[in-house]
């Protein structure tokens, strides 16, 4: 269980912080850049609840995913290595994906189909839900890089969540603008 009687620490004063596992990182560093845009991600999600009370199951859905991105930012924050650890890290598991795979489906069958490419725009819940998506895919950028890098890994299952969660938020968004009914369509080259 977390207990936090202190908040400020003074132990960040000097440009870094401490990974869950232990060891300090630059505040810059590529891994704490990857957890805290999902972090970014979670507080986007939470300004999109503040229009989607009552809409359907999708605020129940999001809550889900809001407590799951903890669980990735606490994946993302203890890195997988070789040293045997004292406790078992919390993970991003199958389920998860598996989960937003059904709610995926589960919102896309009652979508009017796609005619064009749509704006992010539309109700206040889906303009919201597009910026959360574009902060996601600026997360998955970050944890592909991670993952690329010399000496460090990220879960397989992270990498599939957070790639889903994307397309999660693409169909919530559309969903929120009345089922797509609702959504701003693009219009190539209008303004010329």
């Amino acid at each position: 269980m977390v207990k936090l009687n202190k908040i400020y620490t003074k132990t960040g004063d000097d440009g870094t912080t401490g990974l869950v596992s232990g060891p300090r990182r630059l505040k810059n560093d590529l891994r704490v850049e990857a957890y805290g845009t999902i972090d970014e991600t979670n507080s986007a999600i939470g300004v999109a609840r503040l229009h989607t009370t009552g809409v359907s199951e999708l605020d129940a859905m999001l809550m889900r995913i809001q407590n799951d991105l903890f669980d990735l930012g606490a994946d993302l924050s203890t890195p997988q290595t070789d040293e045997p650890l004292s406790y078992e890290p919390l993970r991003i598991v199958d389920s998860q994906v598996e989960r937003i795979e059904q709610d995926i489906d589960r919102l896309n069958a009652d979508l009017e189909p796609l005619r064009s490419f749509i704006l992010p725009a539309g109700s206040h819940a889906s303009a919201h839900l597009h910026f959360a998506r574009t902060i996601a895919r600026r997360a998955e950028r970050l944890m592909v890089a991670l993952a690329r890098s010399e000496g460090e890994q990220v879960s397989p299952t992270a990498m599939k969540y957070i790639n889903r969660l994307s397309d999660f938020l693409f169909v919530a968004a559309r969903h929120a603008n009345d089922h797509g009914r609702a959504d701003v369509l693009w219009v190539p080259g209008k303004n010329r």
